[in-house]
């Protein structure tokens, strides 16, 4: 493990802060370089205050489209951040604070999205929570189990429903697994449950919106440094995080942003449904 691979022991508390992380992950602010493959789009992005969904919100904008972000009210600082990369990219933004574990919340988004942007072609259900602190399905508290699951699986559930009526042949969904559904760790038995579930979420909703020309794919990241990680990962895992890859190092949320945009793009992914691509650092996703 060499000094550039390892991170330095640290812990946040749910649902953390990007600027408290050291090193700040990298979201693609310098290195993104977009190409008009989204241009007119709109697109709501959950979870993108921070991590991969704020990277695919930059990338997002630099492609064109505009960004409407949802996010817990304690993110604000986060969002507001992302808020202007987006906005200096040209784009308009809009800032949806909720929490999506609220049924009525989460149902709300997509029609607060076409009320501001005025279309939503676009939904990224990235939003998600896991917790690796303590050992054994004991340690799984129904408080806990209720979080993830709702989080996870039950607002991605209720967001799709009712963005569904607003999206039109050409749109297109693409969902955040894991690894996790295919390699899961023993520490993140609820997580890595809903992951999976959401493989097969993703298959069965391409089957069933195919006929209208929506598409629906995902994308598996591996491990991913994000505020997420030192929020919720035991102290002692942070500073090997991603080492066990066959690329030997964790991966950066700029690193997975650019197949959140190949699957968005109408004419790039126009023929690829029901898929799910891995950016794993080489962990197969199969």
């Amino acid at each position: 493990m060499t000094d550039e691979q390892a991170f330095p022991p640290q812990q946040q508390e749910p649902p953390g802060s990007t600027n408290a992380m050291t090193p700040v992950p990298d979201h693609g602010e310098e290195s993104y370089h977009g190409s008009g493959r989204l241009d007119g789009l709109c697109a709501l992005v959950t979870g993108g205050d921070s991590g991969i969904g704020r990277a695919v919100a930059i990338a997002y904008a630099r492609e064109g489209a505009d960004v409407a972000i949802s996010y817990l009210p304690e993110e604000k600082e986060d969002a507001e951040d992302t808020a202007s990369w987006v906005e200096r990219a040209g784009r308009r933004v809009v800032l949806l604070p909720g929490d999506i574990t609220d049924r009525e919340t989460a149902a709300g988004l997509p029609q607060r999205v076409v009320d501001e942007l005025g279309s939503l072609d676009v939904l990224v259900n990235n939003a998600g929570y896991q917790m690796a602190r303590g050992e054994g399905i004991e340690s799984i508290t129904p408080e806990r189990l209720d979080r993830v699951l709702t989080t996870n699986l039950s607002a991605l559930f209720w967001i799709t429903q009712a963005a569904v009526p607003f999206l039109k042949e050409g749109s297109s969904i693409v969902n955040c697994t894991s690894i996790q559904a295919y390699d899961p760790s023993p520490t993140l038995l609820d997580y890595a449950a809903t992951k999976a579930a959401i493989n097969n979420v993703t298959a069965n909703l391409a089957a069933m919106l195919g006929p209208k020309g929506i598409r629906v794919n995902a994308v598996a990241p591996g491990p991913i440094w994000t505020p997420l990680q030192p929020a919720t990962q035991p102290v002692e895992k942070i500073e090997s995080f991603g080492q066990d890859t066959p690329l030997g190092r964790a991966g950066q949320p700029a690193e997975v942003a650019p197949a959140f945009v190949f699957l968005a793009s109408p004419s790039d992914a126009s023929y690829v449904t029901g898929t799910v691509l891995g950016v794993t650092g080489g962990k197969p996703v199969f």
